[in-house]
């Protein structure tokens, strides 16, 4: 609120008041000074006072004036309508439902109101002028309104301005959104709840829109900015979910026609009302429209959509919502087949990081079967890698796994026995088909989750990855074993979104690696030697 009024001050209050005051001091200066010193002021009129001499209006010439004041209202309106249906046409070509959203504006509305009246006012005044009277408090007005009318006109271009500024469009649309869905959520009148669902419907395809406006025009901040948007809408709305009426949870009339809705299979679309989920599957069902389409063109958003679908996963978390997990677990899998479809390997590199943080998430939450999933999803798509022959991203899937089962063994989660052996099953295909290099990559971290285990006093852990090894050709384990002890450094020689080198360890981890690989008789390697 405080934030608020300081920027109704700055932007009205401050240039009003400075205009107003610049206009009355100019003009009072110039007349005093005829008043007072070149003689404006002779006879019995010097005994009038300053202000009374003004208001002793003259019917017999004043008549001209009053026409010009009226006139000169309704040439400002006419200013006021032609600049801002210019700036407000030019913005709707590019941002859908901004014409409504300006004359839903109660300032917009109010500001024309003010000249509207004004000039009736005038033109009324105009022909209440007789030869012997003057109606002095009506006039006195008129000129307050034609005087406020001129020293307004600019604070009002520079609110029109931002009004259509792009980031305030988004804020703006966000903003109603959440109010009309948390309105909507509670009521129980079916015919304003049906609206409800069409408004809050309508919010997020018109985010949608301006994301893949600015992803066509290359405009990355404001593509970033619808897309947290939607973000935010959906926090706000898992924050007063559990206050909705059941109602709500099914799909009206109003909005069973959207594309989206009318495309899903009858027992899909009966599923979102069972699981009170419609509204956060078509935030993310925009989420994967938005995904696809940046993909091949601004792949910064496509990290943002991870990003923002993490935290809805988590936020989905933290209210216990089950079915809200496994709906984000579900889109997050869908943004790494379309990568992987793509063979975008730096974009699955920087998903896959969400995928780990959304995952150690669910850890730290006490969701260990959610996490759990998780895990076994990224295995199946560390082998759809390999199959695909991207082998770096097979790697990357082995390192956050690696990190997900020291996150669960943090936590004490009773999952990480599961999660530990379907991470010893991501080698099986690799193995089978001599893939030397993904082979290499994914022992690594295998090797490097057994010293982690050993510096935490768990043997037990440990040996069940050395036996998994047992059969690995001796060549092999020495090219690993070297390879991991001659890390020194947590910094990657290249820029990498992650900041860290996957095969780094903490001195006391690394030094653990010569009681692992005694146990498979590796010898040390010439470095360490």
């Amino acid at each position: 609120m405080a934030a608020d009024s300081e920027s109704f001050q700055a932007r009205w209050v401050r240039p009003v008041a400075w205009l107003t005051a610049a206009a009355l001091t100019v003009f009072w200066s110039s007349y005093a000074l005829d008043y007072f010193v070149t003689g404006g002021s002779h006879g019995s009129a010097f005994h009038q006072g300053l202000l009374s001499r003004y208001l002793d209006f003259d019917p017999s010439s004043i008549t001209d004036a009053v026409s010009a004041l009226a006139a000169m209202v309704a040439a400002v309106l006419g200013i006021v309508i032609t600049v801002v249906s210019i700036i407000v046409q030019l913005s709707s070509d590019r941002y859908t439902g901004v014409a409504s959203m300006f004359l839903r504006d109660r300032l917009n509305i109010g500001v024309m109101g003010f000249y509207i009246i004004g000039t009736v006012v005038g033109v009324l005044l105009s022909v209440s002028l007789k030869g012997d009277y003057v109606p002095r408090a009506t006039l006195t007005v008129m000129l307050s309104i034609t005087t406020f009318g001129i020293v307004l006109m600019a604070p009002y271009f520079g609110y029109v301005f931002w009004f259509v500024e792009p980031r305030n469009i988004i804020t703006r649309i966000r903003r109603d959104a959440v109010r009309t869905a948390r309105e909507g959520a509670a009521l129980t009148d079916p015919a304003l709840l049906l609206e409800a669902q069409a408004a809050t419907l309508s919010a997020m395809e018109e985010l949608t829109d301006i994301t893949s406006n600015s992803i066509s025009g290359k405009d990355k901040i404001i593509a970033s900015g619808a897309v947290d948007a939607l973000k935010d809408f959906a926090l706000a709305y898992i924050r007063v979910k559990g206050s909705s009426t059941e109602r709500w949870f099914e799909i009206g009339e109003l909005i069973k026609s959207n594309p989206d809705f009318v495309a899903m299979d009858p027992e899909s679309l009966a599923d979102l009302v069972t699981r009170r989920t419609w509204v956060e599957w078509k935030v993310m069902r925009q989420y994967l429209g938005i995904y696809n389409e940046a993909l091949a063109q601004m792949r910064d958003i496509n990290y943002l959509v991870a990003i923002d679908t993490r935290y809805i996963g988590e936020a989905a978390g933290q209210a216990n919502d089950e079915e809200l997990m496994h709906l984000v677990f579900r889109f997050m899998n869908s943004y790494l087949r379309a990568t992987l479809n793509a063979r975008d390997v730096r974009t699955a590199y920087n998903v896959l990081n969400q995928y780990r943080l959304l995952v150690e998430a669910m850890v730290r939450q006490g969701h260990g079967q959610m996490a759990l999933e998780g895990v076994k999803h990224m295995i199946y798509y560390g082998h759809v890698s390999f199959d695909s022959k991207l082998t770096f991203v097979t790697e990357t899937v082995a390192y956050d796994v690696g990190a997900v089962c020291q996150c669960a063994h943090e936590a004490g989660a009773p999952e990480e026995a599961g999660m530990l052996d379907a991470f010893l099953q991501l080698d099986r295909p690799l193995r089978a088909r001599s893939q030397e290099a993904a082979l290499l990559g994914v022992r690594k971290a295998q090797v490097k989750l057994a010293a982690f285990y050993l510096t935490e006093g768990q043997e037990q852990q440990a040996r069940l990855i050395s036996e998994d090894m047992a059969d690995e050709p001796a060549d092999r384990l020495a090219a690993i074993r070297e390879s991991l002890e001659s890390v020194t450094t947590k910094d990657f020689w290249e820029i990498i979104d992650r900041g860290r080198n996957f095969e780094y360890m903490p001195p006391a981890q690394r030094a653990s690696l010569s009681t692992f690989f005694s146990w498979l008789e590796v010898p040390s390697s010439p470095s360490e030697s």
